[in-house]
């Protein structure tokens, strides 16, 4: 039940798609080697064989494939040694959708930055290097007169749109007056959260519509 939970949430992100999913680390390792995902979501406590020794054998297998942690395991010593052994992000359980849409994201800007060219310049790898610390501070530190409950609420409402949505849907499916949601939306795109799509009608100003990116 947790699995199809966790696999309708990554799917609601655009550009996400599950090809398969393992009920433990050994039959995980087994279908990395056949799909070759690009991205795996690892759990910890597992029968067979547990996330710690099945982090350690992909990395043993040199595939290409980055791994997000979802756990419920919160020790600090566990965090770094999964850290220490390549994982991507930790998201400790139980988690919000939000937080899985902000790891899905940063793992999407992680993987372009480093296929959009053979060479990188040092202004690139402190931007990756630093990539963890400003997401940090985006997730607590916002902006005067709004609030993380109403944000979250934005944001799991653009990531449940099949298409690119206005401030005046998400205004009416929140329950908040249009000019709130304007504002948070503006938030995001500054923050490189979501993508602006203008749309032009037949008369009058195009309408801004909003995507997660």
């Amino acid at each position: 039940m947790v699995q199809e939970v966790n696999k309708r949430m990554v799917e609601r992100v655009e550009g996400f798609h599950v090809i398969a999913i393992a009920e433990n680390g050994k039959q995980g390792l087994e279908l990395c080697q056949y799909n070759n995902p690009d991205l795996v979501l690892l759990d910890i406590y597992m029968p067979e064989q547990d996330g710690i020794a099945a982090l350690k054998a992909l990395r043993e297998l040199e595939l290409d494939l980055e791994v997000i942690i979802i756990s419920a395991a919160n020790e600090m010593n566990m965090v770094r040694n999964m850290l220490h052994h390549g994982a991507l992000d930790y998201i400790i359980k139980p988690f919000k959708f939000d937080r899985l849409v902000l790891a899905l994201t940063k793992y999407n800007r992680y993987r372009r930055q480093f296929n959009a060219s053979e060479k990188v310049d040092q202004q690139t790898i402190d931007v990756l290097m630093m990539q963890n610390e400003q997401n940090s501070r985006q997730g607590h530190l916002l902006p005067k007169g709004l609030n993380k409950q109403t944000l979250n609420q934005v944001i799991e409402f653009l990531g449940s749109q099949n298409e690119p949505a206005s401030a005046d849907k998400a205004a009416e499916s929140i329950g908040i007056a249009r000019v709130t949601a304007r504002r948070y939306l503006d938030y995001l795109e500054k923050m490189d959260r979501v993508e602006i799509i203008l749309q032009y009608g037949v008369v009058g100003r195009p309408v801004n519509r909003y995507k997660l990116i």
